[in-house]
């Protein structure tokens, strides 16, 4: 039998890989696909190819765009600093600066040009509910819309076909996330969340992401092995 296939989009973080492990166990024959945006740490492109190949994903792409020239964020600008938890300056902030103007957008077109020269129909993400009120690019209505902008934009969609972007841990709390990852056996050492690590792939401990780790894995009583504690 030929399993339906889905393109993953894999950070090397501990929701896409909880992402990809339920893609693969739905049935989807997985193919991740990794991209190196200009992020400030390499860290995190080396952990999804740890991460795509113990999870047996079926192929890992790597491509790269320079999403760092293009617009100020936190994440690609070595310029600024990555606020840590309850710093001043977010306080009160529409968007965090953490955000990457459009990178969902782009990382969706990228995973649904690859979808259609494989001739799959499902792309899959871990954008999550804890980034609704800071990320625009997170929320359900925006991914509805890129389903919309797949039927228009491609040739499968013009011929009758569609694409569905599926964000499984869209309503799940990190606590739910953590304890689904430990179900599907995701190696939890090798994801990371941190948003500045150090040179050895240490978290910080301090920014909103470790933060927002620490405290799903305490809910769901679990240890972090990444975090120790």
């Amino acid at each position: 039998m030929t399993l339906p296939r889905a393109v993953v989009l894999l950070s090397g973080g501990l929701d896409s890989a909880t992402t990809l492990a339920l893609a693969l166990e739905q049935g989807h024959d997985a193919f991740a696909l990794t991209v190196r945006y200009g992020q400030r740490h390499a860290i995190e492109v080396e952990r999804a190819a740890i991460l795509a190949r113990s999870l047996g994903a079926r192929e890992h792409r790597v491509v790269s765009v320079d999403l760092a020239g293009i617009g100020r964020s936190a994440l690609t600008d070595v310029s600024l600093a990555v606020p840590r938890a309850g710093d001043p300056a977010q306080i009160g902030a529409a968007i965090p600066p953490t955000y990457v103007p459009a990178r969902n957008t782009v990382l969706l077109a990228l995973a649904l040009a690859w979808a259609e020269t494989l001739g799959a129909s499902a792309l899959f993400l871990g954008a999550n509910v804890v980034d609704y009120s800071g990320y625009p690019d997170c929320r359900p209505a925006f991914l509805e819309a890129f389903e919309r902008l797949a039927e228009l934009g491609t040739r499968h969609g013009a011929t009758g076909g569609r694409f569905r972007v599926h964000a499984p841990l869209l309503a799940w709390t990190k606590a739910e996330i953590v304890r689904e990852a430990t179900r599907l056996g995701v190696d939890l050492a090798a994801t990371i969340s941190c948003y500045d690590p150090g040179a050895d792939g240490r978290p910080c401990r301090a920014c909103d992401a470790c933060v927002l780790r620490r405290k799903g894995f305490r809910e769901a009583g679990l240890v972090d092995p990444a975090l120790g504690d």
